[in-house]
């Protein structure tokens, strides 16, 4: 199981950092990423990071104001969120990747509930 939080109101240009906890033996062995659904969007991929958190990926729209780490003696992957945007307001899920596609929500097998990030122009 995975259980996002961190969600939460934020004005334009401020931080919130999100955590995703997973229970389980098997969390250091895959990579796990973060995806968002805006009001009214499909749900669409925001980072990733290998299981031993050397590679990263990132959406564009993201790059350079968003990282994602993890610490696999925690079981726990986090998104820290700079420079936060109106556009950022979504609400964040935590997924499991099983297949090959990085960015790909078909590649992602287990879902954290989502937490609610809202940012205030």
């Amino acid at each position: 199981q995975l259980q996002a939080s961190g969600g939460g109101l934020v004005q334009a240009g401020g931080s919130l950092r999100l955590s995703c906890a997973a229970s389980g033996r098997t969390f250091s062995s895959y990579g796990m990423g973060w995806f968002r659904q805006g009001p009214g969007k499909e749900r669409e991929f925001v980072s990733a990071i290998s299981w031993n958190g050397v590679v990263t990926y990132y959406a564009d729209s993201v790059k350079g104001r968003f990282t994602i780490s993890r610490d696999n003696a925690k079981n726990t992957f986090y998104l820290q969120m700079n420079s936060l945007k109106p556009e950022d307001t979504a609400v964040y899920y935590c997924a499991r990747k099983y297949g090959t596609n990085w960015y790909s929500i078909l590649q992602y097998d287990y879902w954290g509930q989502g937490t609610l990030v809202t940012v205030s122009s």
